[in-house]
């Protein structure tokens, strides 16, 4: 039996967002595995998307008939735009059908909008995760997943994770060794390691009272100094309890949490730009090697030397001396 999946496209569309996961399916088709992929626009004919490349045969909502499976594809301009009404119209028109329905990276914001989202659990691009929660109160927003299931509703990190997420379908539907000999084809994760957390650097997602900016700043201009919360009440002239209380309301977070966070975002950097694991160490504040790999575990998954290995270049491997 196919299954057919739709995808939901719109000029401005991400060429990566709908080719990933198509290339997807069309490799478990050559498995055996029967999946047909139907383009669906707001107005049918031609789409261009945010290279200029044209998607063509795009049908709309009235003409696609039966799908199992919608996919919204992402876009910048989803996040920077009012949301064309007719895009609102027949994502939800083709959603009401669906047994299942995803979005790829900011693809979720059209999801969101129309309220299918609400109650639910979702992820998008971690650049965007912030206002995404901003926008959509009841939306929890997971922004360091690479994707979330919550019932029939998928949604992926930024553009490259739509692969992982449809090699997620595909395992759902056809078990983890097709959804494996996929990945390996692709050479690509069947699970990459770590989340979004190893993308992103850190940042403060709200403008901070004057108080609050200064110790913020003095943090970041030199996170390997003494930021105990002791000393940072100091610094602010202001008591311990109440420099808390001033991270918890404007921030969400506790000082020593802020600070680790800073510190973890000053080591991804090092580590790219080519300093060691005890350079590293003791420029970003942690001081230790086994501090920074604990720390690095914890919130990345995976260790400072295999940051470095997987993110410092995008060049081919070296021979080994």
């Amino acid at each position: 039996m196919t299954h057919r999946v739709g995808f939901v496209v719109f000029d401005g569309v991400t060429m990566l967002d709908v080719s990933g996961p198509a290339e997807v399916l069309h490799q478990a088709s050559v498995l055996g595995h029967h999946y047909e992929v139907v383009l669906i626009s707001p107005y049918g004919g031609e789409v261009t998307t945010s290279t200029g490349m044209l998607l063509s045969g795009t049908v709309t909502a009235s003409d696609v008939g039966r799908v199992d499976t919608l996919l919204v594809a992402g876009g910048e301009c989803l996040t920077t735009s009012p949301l064309d009404p007719r895009l609102l119209v027949t994502t939800r028109a083709v959603a009401a059908r669906a047994a299942r329905v995803a979005s790829v990276c900011t693809g979720a914001f059209v999801l969101a909008e129309l309220g299918l989202l609400d109650g639910h659990r979702a992820t998008t691009h971690w650049r965007h995760a912030d206002t995404l929660a901003r926008r959509h109160p009841n939306v929890d927003v997971d922004a360091d997943a690479i994707h979330v299931r919550d019932g029939r509703f998928v949604t992926s990190a930024g553009i490259s994770a739509g692969i992982d997420l449809t090699l997620s379908l595909v395992e759902d539907d056809h078990g983890a060794e097709s959804a494996r000999r996929i990945a390996r084809e692709l050479v690509v994760f069947l699970r990459r390691p770590g989340g979004q957390a190893q993308f992103a650097t850190h940042t403060t997602p709200v403008e901070p009272s004057d108080l609050l900016h200064a110790v913020i700043e003095s943090v970041r201009n030199d996170p390997s100094a003494d930021h105990g919360l002791p000393a940072m009440a100091r610094a602010a002239a202001v008591s311990t309890r109440h420099l808390t209380r001033l991270f918890r309301s404007e921030l969400g977070t506790t000082p020593a949490r802020w600070v680790e966070e800073v510190r973890l975002g000053r080591a991804q950097q090092l580590l790219l730009d080519g300093h060691s694991v005890t350079s590293t160490a003791r420029r970003s504040g942690f001081g230790s090697d086994e501090t920074l790999r604990r720390t690095f575990l914890r919130h990345l998954g995976v260790t400072p030397t295999d940051y470095r290995r997987h993110f410092a270049t995008v060049g081919p491997t070296p021979n080994p001396e």
